[in-house]
């Protein structure tokens, strides 16, 4: 068991990495009560590290055969996680909800196929920058928000 984490190390790194990184962006949708929170980012994250990972392994396992496309697996990423995204965009009355839900899986996806590439520093930036629109937007579209409600209202009157 022991040899198994030291030949694997790197790719138990990249995996925890997805892990860690993919809760950051889970706990802060957590802590705006949305669906999707830290278990659904993690193991979207972890998902798409682990799939780059089965996609470099088997590109050099089939490295002379000349009908063998690893970035497939890749692409199929982006499309089950265009199918989980729409999913989560519900439309509620005359409003449309989820849209920043399937945004964000859809980025932590990425976050998770770069960490599973051991693009692991890319992963760290990218997901600073997620928080900080997460974080910071929110700050900005509150008041953005209700100014335009307020709008509304007195437009109804």
């Amino acid at each position: 068991m022991q040899d198994f984490f030291l030949q694997n190390g790197e790719l138990i790194l990249r995996l925890f990495v997805a892990l860690i990184l993919g809760s950051i962006i889970g706990a802060e949708r957590a802590l705006v009560h949305k669906e999707a929170g830290m278990k659904t980012h993690a193991l979207v994250c972890v998902g798409a590290a682990l799939f780059m990972i089965i996609s470099e392994i088997m590109s050099q396992k089939y490295a002379g055969f000349s009908n063998f496309d690893p970035l497939r697996m890749a692409s199929q990423i982006i499309v089950g996680i265009g199918f989980l995204g729409a999913g989560s965009i519900i439309f509620q009355g005359s409003r449309l909800t989820g849209l920043t839900t399937a945004g964000g899986l859809w980025v932590t996806a990425g976050i998770g196929m770069a960490s599973g590439s051991g693009l692991l520093g890319i992963a760290i930036v990218c997901t600073v920058l997620v928080m900080f629109v997460f974080l910071f937007f929110n700050l900005l579209e509150n008041p953005i928000r209700r100014l335009s409600e307020k709008e509304e209202n007195e437009e109804k009157k």
